[in-house]
């Protein structure tokens, strides 16, 4: 086992560069065709390389994955399709000795409906106050216990052949958790120690803002406030007593919270709360200059009176790719434009997504990438016979899912399958060996070669705050330390500002040295 991160907090998570590892789909080291712990080990000098700071991994645990490892089985162990226990340890120590820290997924909310509580439940024995269990409504109780919906779709009730109903939030095989309940609390601290000292750096919190419910189960249609499950005020006690946890060890917190209420949002991120959440506004923002920088200043703002960093995020495993959003003429996040078919002009979307890597990551903050990001991988359209996401099927087939953003990664293009190992589990489109990380590795001009420079170079900006500059309409210019980031989203080139050196581009400069359109540059004031 490794030793425990000692209980003290550098601050290394303020400015750090994460990088999403989707495990299933990250490097296959068996030759089975589904990503694993041994994959990731034989590519930790790529992303030593890339210049990371940190891993964070989704749920590796065991699970029967009727949600991609969201539906969790077995938290102190992983799952078979990925490697061992032994093997994830070899793994943290070993990316520590690179200087990669890591993070792991923790789902709160809800278990697998195969975790031994839940079963344990279904089969009459003690713990069903463990979970909601409801008779339902109607005159033979044939009728949903309230009128809450699954976030995948449909009602967020099953009836079991016992006539109670359960609730899950997310799919049936999901059952949420009940956080009224002691025993709910204890395990996860419980389980939070035990990755602790196994030498993990931080955890990240799947839904960190569903947890707790009202006990009454009301209706969300009968409009009382607060909300029934959204943002309720006992769940800070549960984060506060985490964050104890936590510094024992000098562990971090990221949660995932989608709150539009910037004062609610802030309220997370207090000292002795969480040390920072995913900032979903920028992601979701389309290629427009003054939204980008209203959402930018939106984003300092609300993190200021708490004293917490910004996170800045273009693409997760749950949204559709950076190159193909932007690609499109409403880049605006909506998961209905997910649907196949949706024209997408690639060389645009490359361009725009490139020119965002770098105002991502001249912004002061952490910068969480998604594995591939960095290849420039467009969405993948995939065959309605192989999706596996249950979003798509709970939609009754209108959503075509996330598997589009989880198609397994190019490692090499002369080998099989892009060198991603065996017949991969979701399928490769054709031509996907052209964005393989050998391929681009040997080319100054990639994507590959774009975010490792701009990784290297990003200390120039230092530390300390950002200051805008002035600038014509449709470019964002700022200045940090010594260091300037000017992109350009107008359709016309605009001449830079003054300047000692021109640290980073992420396309050519046109012949008259002016910054084109949809182009990003660093600068040395």
């Amino acid at each position: 086992m490794g030793q425990p991160t000692p209980a003290t907090d550098d601050g290394w998570w303020r400015s750090a560069v994460i990088y999403q590892v989707y495990v299933r789909s990250f490097a296959d080291g068996d030759g089975d065709g589904t990503g694993d712990l041994a994959g990731v080990r034989a590519r930790l000098p790529y992303l030593a390389e890339l210049g990371v700071s940190a891993l964070w991994f989704t749920p590796w645990y065991r699970s029967p994955m009727k949600d991609g490892g969201y539906d969790v089985a077995d938290y102190r162990a992983i799952d078979p399709a990925f490697g061992t226990l032994a093997e994830a340890e070899k793994l943290i120590a070993e990316a520590r000795e690179l200087g990669i820290r890591t993070i792991v997924d923790i789902v709160p909310n809800h278990v697998s409906d195969q975790h031994p509580w839940f079963r344990a439940a279904l089969a009459g024995g003690p713990g069903r106050e463990l979970f909601h269990f409801r008779p339902g409504r109607g005159e033979r109780g044939e009728l949903p216990p309230n009128d809450w919906q699954s976030e995948f779709g449909g009602p967020a009730w099953t009836r079991l052949p016992d006539g109670d109903w359960y609730l899950h939030l997310f799919a049936p095989e999901q059952p949420d958790l009940n956080w009224a309940q002691p025993a709910v609390r204890q395990e996860h601290e419980d389980i939070l120690r035990f990755w602790f000292e196994r030498g993990v750096a931080g955890v990240r919190i799947d839904s960190a803002a569903l947890l707790a419910k009202d006990p009454e189960l009301p209706d969300v249609t009968d409009g009382r406030a607060p909300h029934p499950y959204v943002d309720r005020d006992e769940l800070h006690d549960v984060y506060r007593a985490w964050r104890a946890v936590a510094d024992e060890y000098g562990a971090v917190f990221v949660g995932e919270v989608w709150l539009p209420d910037t004062e609610r949002f802030a309220r997370y991120l207090r000292p002795d709360e969480l040390h920072t959440a995913f900032n979903f506004s920028f992601l979701t923002c389309p290629w427009d200059a003054d939204r980008l920088r209203t959402s930018i200043d939106d984003t300092l703002a609300e993190h200021a009176p708490v004293g917490a960093p910004a996170t800045w995020v273009l693409c997760n495993h749950d949204v559709t790719r950076t190159v193909t959003r932007y690609g499109r003429a409403d880049t605006g996040f909506d998961f209905a434009t997910k649907a196949f078919g949706t024209p997408t002009d690639l060389a645009l979307g490359t361009r725009r997504a490139r020119a965002a890597a770098l105002l991502s990551l001249a912004l002061p903050g952490a910068v969480y990438v998604y594995q591939g990001e960095e290849l420039g991988l467009p969405e993948a359209d995939i065959p309605l016979d192989r999706i596996e996401d249950p979003m798509h099927a709970r939609s009754g087939g209108t959503d075509p899912g996330r598997d589009g953003c989880r198609v397994p990664l190019p490692w090499a293009a002369g080998e099989p399958h892009a060198g991603f190992g065996g017949d991969p589990w979701l399928p490769q489109p054709d031509g996907w060996a052209a964005y393989a990380a050998d391929r681009q590795a040997e080319d100054p001009g990639s994507m590959l070669s774009l975010y490792r420079a701009a990784i290297r170079l990003r200390p120039e900006f230092g530390d300390g705050p950002l200051t805008w500059l002035p600038a014509p309409d449709g470019v964002l210019a700022f200045t940090r330390a010594d260091a300037l980031c000017v992109v350009n989203l107008a359709d016309t080139p605009v001449d830079l500002p003054a300047h000692t050196e021109l640290l980073l581009h992420s396309s050519p400069l046109d012949t008259a040295g002016r910054l084109p359109g949809d182009t990003a540059v660093w600068l040395r004031a």
